[in-house]
């Protein structure tokens, strides 16, 4: 353990995604934080933080920790990010934002924790639903505290198949810095589709990383993906969902109508591009599926979600599945973290 290192407090921490990023990039975690003990218990098996806390954020002592840990350099977390989801405008009578009753207060909490700490940065993660017109207060809270706190705001809405990562995953980023020093400036993206843009590097497929895994087990051709609509996956070409059988996309008998889905409705990923986003649930109708025709395997997923091969996870499939599909990519993580370093800890 190098003691100079820059310290983290990691908020809502999960499987350590954003971690596992900040640690590469030269930064220790001495506390992190989730109330899912399998989290927990992940974290605490990697040796990701000096500390690890299985609990309500609401019940931290902030201040305590200052005084345990001494300045912190950078607090860095993502919030439970359903009340800020696409998907949730679809609930009918489910609250979201700061009115969900299971997660509404964690944006507010990790501003308690900020105003705690005063730490030089703070890197906030959300989905990109937390800038829409819909979560206007919450947003506009964010940056109001953020103000009031003494920090400058720099945030940008990241697809993190354009810094590397093989998922078109589009995030919210928003690092915060001490009015007295300079804006943070986000990397310039590195790769791009190669169909829109030949001067970058063209995205990173899922043949590159996955491609080891292309085969099929005895066990796997007893499941069925796609549950009843198991055949009808295998009709899809590899890339595509479910609309590939409605009637604007010319199939000539048409199953279902147009958008009459969620668009991972039997979708399937190909090994020629990136993977769509991977989903925090595991499902049996709802992809991406492998273009074998198969549910897609830890191992990939871990992959596409740019968590080492190596690092170990707790509980069983589903709840393996839910930590990595919650997860920062750890390369995304590891390009804003080296940005940071760079930029703020230079030397240490």
């Amino acid at each position: 353990m190098d003691i100079n290192k820059p310290k983290i407090i990691s908020l809502f921490s999960g499987a350590g995604g954003l971690d596992i990023g900040f640690e590469k990039a030269g930064f220790r975690t001495v506390y992190a934080t989730d109330v899912w003990q399998t989290a927990c218990d992940t974290l605490q098996k990697n040796n990701m933080a000096d500390e690890v806390f299985c609990g309500d954020v609401r019940d931290i002592d902030f201040k305590s920790l200052k005084e345990k840990y001494g300045d912190i350099d950078c607090l860095i977390g993502g919030p439970p990010c359903p009340p800020y989801s696409q998907t949730r405008h679809y609930l009918i009578g489910k609250a979201d934002g700061f009115d969900d009753e299971h997660a509404g207060f964690a944006v507010p909490e990790y501003f308690r924790a900020l105003e705690s700490l005063s730490p030089k940065i703070f890197f906030f993660e959300n989905v990109d639903g937390f800038t829409f017109k819909t979560q206007q207060y919450e947003f506009d809270f964010l940056k109001k505290k953020a103000d009031e706190l003494g920090y400058n705001i720099t945030f940008k809405v990241v697809n993190c198949a354009n810094y590397g990562v093989p998922q078109t995953r589009k995030r919210f980023f928003c690092i915060g810095v001490k009015k007295e020093l300079p804006e943070f400036v986000f990397p310039e993206e590195t790769h791009a589709d190669p169909d829109k843009n030949s001067e970058k590097k063209p995205w990173i497929t899922c043949g590159e990383v996955i491609g080891d895994f292309d085969f099929i087990t005895d066990e796997e051709k007893e499941q069925r993906p796609g549950a009843k609509d198991y055949d009808l996956l295998c009709e899809i070409p590899a890339g595509d969902n479910y609309l590939y059988f409605t009637e604007k996309r010319g199939y000539p008998n048409p199953k279902f109508k147009w958008k009459s889905r969620y668009w991972t409705f039997l979708l399937k990923l190909t090994p020629d591009r990136p993977s769509w986003t991977i989903q925090a649930s595991f499902s049996t109708n709802q992809g991406p599926f492998h273009w074998r025709n198969r549910f897609l395997r830890i191992e990939e997923l871990k992959r596409i979600q740019t968590i080492p091969d190596e690092y170990e996870l707790c509980g069983d499939f589903k709840e393996q599945w839910r930590q990595v599909g919650n997860a920062v990519p750890s390369d995304m993580a590891y390009v804003i973290a080296s940005a940071i370093k760079e930029a703020y800890f230079n030397g240490r």
